[in-house]
């Protein structure tokens, strides 16, 4: 379980600074309403980061069964596997909701990058333990 909560708050880390390093693009992107400076409107609620870090714990315990299930171990398969799910489970369903939606498409790369990279890390972190 350990390992989970490890994976999690390194995946959620992760996130964290792919966001706020592409805070102004993915702010534009996403259409939501922002203040006078440019901060999302709801960038106080701790709902959704909340729900993000749940989402992180979600996802690193089910790569957690799937590495023991599969016999991956190790932190070159972590980072493969990760990878792969990411940018083949992942980033599709991502890319279908953008598609359909009436929303930017430069949420594919935005969105999808850090679905993309957040499996990459997990899968890392959970290789090394």
């Amino acid at each position: 379980m350990l390992e989970v909560i490890l994976a999690a708050i390194a995946g959620y880390a992760f996130g964290a600074i792919w966001y706020m390093s592409l805070a102004k693009p993915w702010v534009a992107a996403s259409g939501i309403q922002t203040d006078a400076d440019g901060k999302p409107l709801n960038a106080s609620d701790p709902k959704p980061y909340i729900i993000a870090f749940l989402g992180a714990i979600v996802v690193a315990g089910m790569m957690r069964h799937m590495f023991s299930m599969a016999g991956i171990d190790g932190v070159g398969k972590g980072f493969v596997t990760g990878l792969g799910l990411g940018l083949f489970v992942v980033a599709p369903w991502m890319i279908n909701n953008i598609m359909f939606s009436d929303r930017s498409k430069s949420l594919i790369w935005l969105d999808g990058g850090y679905a993309v990279g957040g499996c990459t890390v997990i899968g890392i972190v959970l290789g090394l333990m």
